[in-house]
């Protein structure tokens, strides 16, 4: 498919409609990050719900 790169208007050739080769690897570094490791607390269930009785019948 035969279109103008949206990015730089440049024409270009590709499979779908996108910025062209150029334009994707200059974005790439523009826009790389390293990850990183994020602290989060552990997963408590809040209990906003009270037993009832027959959970706590005792046999």
């Amino acid at each position: 498919m035969e279109f103008d790169c949206p990015r730089c208007q440049t024409p270009t050739t590709d499979e779908f409609y996108a910025p062209c080769s150029t334009c994707r690897a200059d974005l790439v570094a523009k826009f790389a990050s390293e990850g990183r490791v994020v602290d989060v607390a552990e997963y408590e269930p809040k209990m906003n719900v009270t037993p009832n009785a027959v959970a706590l019948k005792d046999d």
